[in-house]
């Protein structure tokens, strides 16, 4: 029985599956994707490290890192990293890099891709460089040329295409530049303060990974030293993209929401006009069990097929993925099939229609017989009991579904709230809506407008669920334009004398007075001058940090313990600081602790407040302090922020480099006080922040591009979602059409009473939308980002007109068909 009354209303059925195909596709697709990516990361993991393991620290390996590398076998290979500038001689371009100075066949798997390809066998041997390739293209450099660091000149045996231990990212901001090891020491590059990186590299296939990272790894962080496993590597990177993958898998999660309202509204309208034959049937003599089970069976069969069309096209749309994200990525994607995401997307189907087909389908649980004989529509007392129970299920899946995308219970909660918050608003405004112009409708207005008014209050009106709709997918757009500007906007520098956009790092005591006046010589200000001195915690309160290591119980952060801090001292805040606690300018006493001022992460993960004492190495020379304040700080902004400050008149002696900072007006002046800097100060590394700025810009429209594609599949649906309620209340518009040309209107007066109700529909849930996605935007802003939000006039003056005209369009091209039915078809009863 339901294939048969199924196959009679195969249209309509159609529409209800198409409500869901775009969100189970979205689902799928980023499902499917993020899979992939996790097997991919798993089964290149050696690759991308280059290695089975690998011991690393910030220093060259003291006597008890080295007795214990020994008890390993020794190390395979070796190299030191570190950012610094390069001068190509052929142009007297300078570049911030990354050198790697490699020791050894590194790596052991994967491979060095280079052009020419026996470049990565050549390049120690020959005592050259392989340079990254984008640079070479950047500066017309060819092979043959050469490039300097620091006091060292290298020929340029090859173009370095990927390498392990490269990331999209991080090469884009300093590209990698390879060199045999050996001239490192001449290069006058491994200076004191720099921050350098050294790796032993381990060949061992056989070897224990879990049990090695258990036994040596405490006994290394002892030596303020670390043992990273191929392993642990490759799950740090895959949780890396897990969290961009779950936020996508929202916005999808989202878009099938939306497909869902549409299926409760229109399926609320297919069993209403199924009422009569289901009366008919209890006549029969059909149980109420089985009536119920007949469109029950009905949906949950659309379900499965929308499920099969929609995991089909999100296999297929997965396919793009790799071509958006890939700079993001330190290796190829290989795309396969995901069962998980199969499964996933078919149970969705099933599962998500016919749970939010239930509230109507009980509907025909409580028919009587004798409907048929009833001219009224009344179905009987619904069950206030049941829909409660309904409603619950519903909620209870999207908490369980969220829970599984996001594996975080308190972000599960946020994001269902949230959910039923700005459905019960676009609801509540619509119901809102709908009163007002009912109490207050306006009499007097034109037949035409009245007409057009009764339209969104009358029987079988689908203003709710339009409003829902179009109110969710201008939402989720609104919220992503914003969020985008602010993001934007919290990376960008201000354009005037006093913004530094050119950073000099390391610069030596010895060089500081001449490096200042090589840049007062080009008349560039000196906007900053910062003192930094490094130094690890060695006593936390009454505990020394080596104790607190060996206690397995402890709570404090392992960071905390094993972090090399770059501190400064001064005796003010700065901009992208706020006090919480203390004083920042408590004096120093003699024979007392200094008072220093902690960031409140640090406070928090050391576990100490206002009035603890810690006791800091300060390059081989113990000093007790006291924590005088705690600060605030916005990691965020631009410009220099430190952990730690120590308060004047403590610190000046003690072994330190510096920090300058400029601005440079324009492209020219910039590059040639880089050329000059790097010729006379070759170890200081510099950083223009126009090149980063437009790094980020780049990463950040490209990030915008996928979410607001994302945001594309919700406003799809929305539209479908609109298709299928108009056309699932065709009947009821051929009625009222037929009556109204019966009594002498035209087609185009009605086509205008259709072209109001919509406008009226798309302004009020385009409106409600961008409202709603301002004051969410406000709330990113100022609880997750902590920035000022300045909302864009975009989403005003493009989206909300647009979508208003949208839905106009969409709402007279069904209307049109409409008008084609002749009145004679409704007066003889014959409407198909």
């Amino acid at each position: 029985m339901a294939w048969r009354d199924g196959k009679a209303s195969g249209k309509r059925l159609l529409l209800f599956m198409a409500s869901i195909v775009l969100g189970i596709a979205a689902v799928v697709s980023i499902q499917s994707f993020s899979e992939n990516l996790k097997d991919n990361i798993g089964n290149q993991s050696k690759a991308l490290m280059g290695a089975d393991f690998l011991i690393d620290s910030n220093e060259p390996a003291n006597e008890r890192v080295l007795s214990i590398m020994d008890s390993l076998g020794g190390a395979d290979a070796m190299e030191v990293k570190f950012a610094s500038m390069a001068a190509f001689s052929k142009t007297g371009a300078t570049k911030l890099v990354q050198v790697r100075g490699v020791e050894g066949d590194f790596p052991f798997y994967g491979e060095l891709e280079t052009e020419p390809t026996d470049a990565a066998v050549r390049y120690q041997a020959e005592s050259g460089a392989l340079v990254d390739a984008t640079v070479m293209l950047q500066f017309n450099l060819e092979v043959g040329d050469s490039v300097k660091l620091g006091n060292k000149t290298f020929p340029i045996i090859g173009s370095l295409i990927t390498a392990p231990g490269s990331t999209g990212i991080g090469t884009s901001v300093a590209p990698p530049v390879m060199v045999p090891y050996g001239f490192m020491a001449s290069s006058g590059l491994l200076q004191k303060g720099s921050r350098l990186d050294y790796a032993y590299y381990f060949k061992a296939p056989d070897v224990d990974l879990q049990k090695l990272d258990k036994e040596i790894d405490p006994l290394l962080d002892e030596q303020n030293a670390d043992l990273d496993t191929h392993t642990s590597t490759s799950q740090r990177l895959g949780r890396r993209y897990d969290n961009v993958g779950r936020f996508l898998n929202l916005v999808a999660f989202i878009a099938l929401l939306l497909g869902c309202v549409g299926i409760a509204s229109s399926v609320h309208i297919y069993i209403k006009e199924k009422l009569k034959a289901v009366a008919v049937l209890k006549c029969l003599g059909a149980t109420r069990k089985q009536t119920f089970l007949i469109f029950l069976i009905q949906i949950a069969g659309m379900g499965l097929l929308g499920g099969i069309v929609g995991t089909t096209i999100g296999l297929l749309l997965q396919e793009s993925f790799p071509l958006i994200l890939q700079e993001f990525l330190p290796f190829q994607v290989q795309i396969s099939t995901s069962y998980q995401a199969i499964v996933v997307g078919l149970v969705l189907g099933v599962l998500m229609s016919v749970l939010f087909a239930l509230s109507p389908l009980l509907n025909t649980w409580f028919v009587s017989p004798l409907q048929v004989l009833r001219v009224q529509e009344n179905v009987g007392n619904k069950s206030r009991k049941a829909q409660i129970y309904v409603l619950l299920a519903i909620v209870l899946f999207v908490f369980l579904f969220a829970y599984w995308l996001l594996d975080n219970f308190k972000y599960a909660f946020s994001f269902v709230v949230g959910i039923l918050v700005t459905f019960t608003i676009l609801w509540g405004m619509s119901q809102l809506f709908m009163r007002l112009v009912k109490r207050y409708f306006p009499k007097s207005w034109s037949f035409i407008a009245r007409q057009s008014l009764l339209n969104l209050y009358r029987p079988n009106n689908q203003t709710a669920v339009l409003i829902l709709a179009i109110g969710i997918g201008t939402f989720l757009i609104g919220t992503l334009y914003f969020t985008k500007d602010f993001l934007l906007a919290k990376t960008s520098l201000e354009t005037n004398e006093k913004s530094p956009n050119l950073i000099m790092f390391d610069v030596q005591n010895g060089q500081k007075e001449d490096m200042i006046k090589a840049i007062e010589a080009k008349n560039l200000p000196i906007i900053d001058n910062i003192p930094i001195i490094t130094m690890r915690l060695d006593r936390i309160k009454d505990r020394s940090v080596n104790a607190i290591r060996l206690d397995s119980t402890t709570t404090i952060n392992k960071w905390i313990l094993n972090h090399e801090f770059r501190v400064t001292y001064r005796d003010s805040l700065i901009g992208s600081e706020k006090l919480i606690f203390g004083d920042l300018n408590a004096k120093v006493l003699p024979g007392r602790p200094v008072p220093v001022s902690l960031s409140d992460n640090v406070a928090r993960d050391a576990q100490v407040v206002v009035g603890d004492t810690l006791v800091f190495n300060v390059q081989g020379m113990l000093m007790k302090t006291i924590v005088g304040s705690i600060r605030e700080v916005d990691w965020g902004r631009m410009q220099m922020n430190f952990s730690v400050v120590f308060p004047t008149g403590v610190l000046e002696s003690a072994p330190q480099f510096h920090v300058l900072t400029t601005n440079a007006p324009d492209k020219s002046s910039s590059a040639n006080l880089q050329r000059e800097l790097v010729a006379k100060f070759p170890n200081v590394s510099i950083l223009d922040l126009r090149q980063v700025l437009t790094l980020i810009e780049g990463i950040l429209d490209k990030i915008s591009w996928v979410v607001t594609f994302m945001a594309f599949f919700s406003i799809l649906t929305g539209i479908i979602v609109l298709i299928g309620s108009v056309r699932n209340s065709r009947y009821q518009r051929v009625r009222e059409s037929v009556l109204l040309r019966t009594i002498g209107a035209k087609s185009n007066q009605i086509l205008k009473m259709a072209a109001l109700e919509y406008l009226y529909l798309g302004l009020l849930g385009a409106g409600m939308g961008i409202l709603l996605s301002l004051i969410s935007s406000q709330l990113l802003a100022y609880f997750v980002f902590e920035t000022p939000f300045v909302p864009s006039l975009v989403p005003f003056f493009v989206v909300l007109p647009g979508i208003a005209l949208l839905v106009l369009l969409i709402g007279l091209s069904n209307n049109i068909s409409v008008l084609k039915s002749p009145p004679l078809q409704v007066l003889r009863k014959e409407v198909n």
